[in-house]
């Protein structure tokens, strides 16, 4: 079969120049980076494996399900693949909506072929491929899903390899909190529940960030959870190492079990964390101190956790970061996915009852907060995020390729539950270096 190339541009959101490929069956006017849109199903693993920017790479086994994601309208889509089997004739199916077809990739140099046309609605669209037959080790190596029809005419949002990283990680959300206007915040209080069936592998639940660093729970592997409470340096680098000696954020001390040690990558600073086997459907506390230290133009952060399991407060550790004077600004909750090799899984928390004690020795209840998201999200390559209020807690949601969508910058205020937390300030365990 011949391919006529011929290359034209198109202004889909991701703002990548795509190429129209005329088969003498189908034409396709997008091709898709399938690598920074792909995953192999329940196998993280293999995923780090053969999912590379690239594309895939070194696939050998039939039992790999890939999925890849792209967003499309409704309407007649049509799917090519850009692909070869350099060792021996491969058999592959590709499936869309139960739809599946099947493809014979002789080829040993990458070739385009013809997949089919699926009917398809608005939204997500899941495409699973998977070898059926091989004759060689590698089943193929596949560097793009080539698209036409009606289904794209207007929308094809995909993760171009430029953030291929972060695209596969999935979108980030935020809650910003609206602050007291009377009185410097002096502790930030709020409570972080994880439903059943959400507690995914690579999942931070943030639930006490600030503008100098951040605090909340991880699902770090299938046996480890921590607590983590991380203060970024006031210099600017990804490198701990190029922190000079008057910007290095020191420990205080740390409570039973904490390991605190410098961290990089983005920002950097000091992180201390205690592996906590914390559960679902139970609601963990969490208090941030932060105010003007006693060193002039420091500020000292301390954090606090509350097991239910334990019965009371377990302090983590106290961080001061020099170059800064003030008490907690910008304060915020976030979840997000640190794993790319699960961010086609869908995860969420709850985070209810957040409240403030002021430099007017007051607690204040916040009932209001602005629903965010990253540069992934913003730049429309991961619309599977959501939040919003569900009762009398504000919830995030993010990855999975879910349908619905929250408008991002939209306010949302949640019900007062008018109780303020009772906690004798004078009583919470101090950290020992």
């Amino acid at each position: 079969m011949l391919f006529l190339l011929q290359i034209v541009f198109f202004n889909f959101s991701c703002s990548n120049r795509t190429k129209e490929v005329v088969s003498a069956d189908i034409v396709f006017t997008a091709n898709v980076p399938i690598g920074s849109n792909s995953w192999v199903a329940g196998n993280k693993a293999e995923d780090e494996g053969i999912i590379k920017k690239e594309g895939i790479r070194n696939w050998k086994s039939l039992d790999n399900i890939i999925n890849t994601y792209v967003r499309t309208g409704s309407g007649e889509l049509k799917v090519g693949l850009k692909l070869k089997s350099p060792d021996g004739n491969s058999k592959i199916n590709v499936t869309i909506n139960k739809i599946t077809k099947t493809i014979n990739v002789e080829n040993k140099e990458y070739k385009t072929l013809d997949v089919g046309v699926f009917n398809v609605d608005k939204g997500y669209v899941k495409i699973e491929i998977q070898g059926k037959e091989k004759e060689g080790n590698i089943i193929a190596d596949i560097d793009e899903v080539l698209f036409g029809g009606s289904a794209i005419a207007t929308i094809l949002d995909f993760v171009p390899t430029t953030n291929h990283h972060f695209g596969r990680r999935g979108p980030s959300v935020h809650f910003n909190y609206k602050q007291p206007k009377s009185g410097e915040v002096q502790y930030f209080y709020n409570e972080i529940t994880v439903p059943t069936g959400e507690d995914v592998l690579g999942s931070f639940f943030m639930a006490n960030g600030h503008a100098q660093g951040y605090f909340g729970m991880q699902v770090n592997s299938k046996t480890e959870r921590r607590v983590l409470f991380s203060i970024w340096s006031a210099f600017v680098t990804d490198d701990p190492n190029q922190i000079p000696k008057d910007y290095t954020v020191t420990s205080l001390g740390g409570g039973e079990g904490v390991t605190i040690k410098n961290f990089g990558g983005e920002g950097s600073g000091i992180q201390s964390f205690k592996n906590v086997n914390w559960k679902v459907d139970t609601t963990y506390k969490f208090l941030l101190k932060g105010e003007p230290s006693s060193v002039a133009g420091s500020t000292d952060y301390t954090a606090y956790f509350f097991d239910p399991l334990v019965g009371d407060w377990q302090v983590i550790a106290s961080l001061r970061r020099p170059k800064t004077s003030t008490h907690l600004k910008r304060l915020y909750s976030f979840l997000e996915n640190f794993y790319p090799s699960t961010g086609n899984q869908t995860r969420k928390a709850n985070f209810g009852n957040q409240w403030v004690y002021t430099t007017n020795k007051e607690w204040v209840e916040i009932t209001e907060g602005k629903f965010t998201a990253d540069a992934t999200a913003n730049a429309n390559e991961r619309l599977d995020y959501a939040g919003g209020v569900e009762g009398n807690q504000f919830f995030l949601k993010n990855c999975g390729f879910f349908k619905e969508n929250v408008t991002l910058k939209t306010d949302f205020s949640r019900q007062a539950n008018g109780k303020a937390p009772n906690i004798n300030f004078s009583k919470l365990p101090k950290p020992t270096l």
